[in-house]
């Protein structure tokens, strides 16, 4: 049995211990269905996260334009709700692109330690701390998102290789366990994890089984103790869920196969709509009238 066989079945059961852990969170709750609204977010983030372009900082700036979520559940809705898409972007990708298995390997395991980590933390964090956090985390990817578009789709940056050794590995793992830990406080893992690889002197391709499957595998793991810790907005998690699935099968195989749009313009439109966040989540961090709220 190959390594990328074990690493499909191993997503496999991922998405069916999370789907069991949200099935279990619901009976508890009780919350109803999601709203048109949530389908349709989950729905257009997923979709261009299949595209590479991420979906934690447009989801949030939408969760502050329609006050969907209270801002200290944010980090937890994000992870729990786009995971099982993000399985379903692993599953494609790992298939339709080949990296060296150690090298795909290692990355994985250092996000996950990363996120694994993060996330106890971010789960017991204070409304304003996070919505500091979160504010500076949109403007970095705002800066990553616009260094991106000045310099091109691949960073400015090419390389042929789909394996990493030596130094240039171990710098791979120590930074893919910090984007890791990031990731629970709501900053996405593409972007600098496409500068990552492409800085490493791999193909910008390599990426995107990397990325991808870093986040299918780091996400459940993080996304255990936000339910845990009862840290999540359910009704919106099962619409980013249930919309997501949809969304990425559109993005993979319908947009990419029949459509050939330049995706620069959308992602200096998502530059725009972070920012946007990033200013209203500061703000509400500095308002008097917010209190902390120290989550159970």
């Amino acid at each position: 049995m190959t390594v990328r066989v074990l690493l499909l079945i191993a997503l496999a059961i991922a998405g069916v211990i999370l789907i069991v852990a949200l099935a279990g969170a619901r009976r508890r709750q009780g919350e109803g269905w999601p709203t048109p609204l949530q389908y349709g977010i989950g729905l257009l983030t997923d979709f261009l996260d299949t595209l590479g372009i991420g979906s934690f900082a447009v989801t949030t700036s939408l969760f502050k334009l329609f006050k969907l979520v209270p801002d200290e559940r944010i980090p937890g809705t994000l992870n729990v709700g786009h995971a099982l898409p993000t399985i379903a972007e692993a599953l494609i990708y790992i298939v339709i692109v080949t990296v060296e298995p150690k090298t795909l390997l290692l990355m994985i395991a250092a996000a996950v330690a990363g996120a694994y980590l993060g996330a106890g933390f971010v789960a017991r964090l204070p409304r304003r701390a996070i919505q500091i956090g979160m504010g500076i985390a949109l403007l970095v990817a705002a800066g990553l998102f616009i260094a991106g578009n000045l310099r091109g789709s691949t960073f400015g940056l090419t390389g042929d290789a789909f394996a990493l050794s030596g130094t240039r590995l171990v710098i791979g793992i120590v930074v893919n366990f910090i984007l890791g830990a990031l990731m629970t406080i709501g900053i996405g893992l593409y972007a600098p994890c496409m500068i990552l690889v492409s800085m490493l002197g791999m193909n910008p391709a390599a990426a995107f089984p990397i990325m991808m499957a870093s986040c299918a595998f780091l996400m459940p793991v993080a996304s255990l103790r936000f339910i845990r810790f009862d840290a999540i907005s359910l009704r919106t998690v099962l619409g980013l869920t249930i919309g997501g699935i949809p969304g990425v099968l559109l993005a993979a195989f319908v947009f990419t196969r029949f459509f050939h749009v330049n995706l620069l313009y959308i992602r200096w439109l998502v530059v725009v709509v972070v920012i946007y966040a990033s200013v209203v989540m500061l703000r509400s961090a500095a308002s008097k009238q917010n209190e902390a709220i120290q989550l159970p």
